[in-house]
């Protein structure tokens, strides 16, 4: 079973950057596969990024490719999206989650554990 804390949100300008940070907690984080997602007001959440537990395969979102980094530091045990050029549709709660063994990671009821979040405003 693995625990996971999301920091890092704050009110960020457009064109602004952030990095998220899921701090993971009772095991390994490179045992498992690492997702974020958003969800905005009103929306259903959506998956931004993944990287996997073993190979450390990277995925992302068509709207993030190229502005968003998904990373792993096994040493700090914790997966960070870094994220750049923000755009003030991507105001939300950002989530991690974590399974052992899962696909389509783009799909949250891909998922098993679940952080409490974090919130991102972009906005001037």
């Amino acid at each position: 079973q693995v625990q996971l804390v999301e920091s890092g949100g704050d009110l960020v300008q457009p064109g602004g950057s952030l990095r998220l940070a899921c701090a993971a907690s009772g095991s390994p984080v490179d045992y498992y596969s690492i997702g974020w997602f958003r969800q905005a007001p009103g929306k259903e959440r959506e998956g931004v990024s993944c990287i996997r537990g073993s190979a450390g395969s990277t995925y992302y979102a068509d709207s993030v490719k190229g502005r968003f980094t998904i990373s792993r530091d096994n040493a700090k045990n914790t997966v960070y999206l870094q994220m750049n050029s923000l755009k003030p549709e991507e105001t939300g709660v950002y989530y991690c989650a974590g399974v052992l063994h899962g696909s389509s990671w783009y799909r949250p009821t891909s998922w098993q554990y679940w952080g409490q979040g974090t919130q991102v405003t972009v906005s001037s």
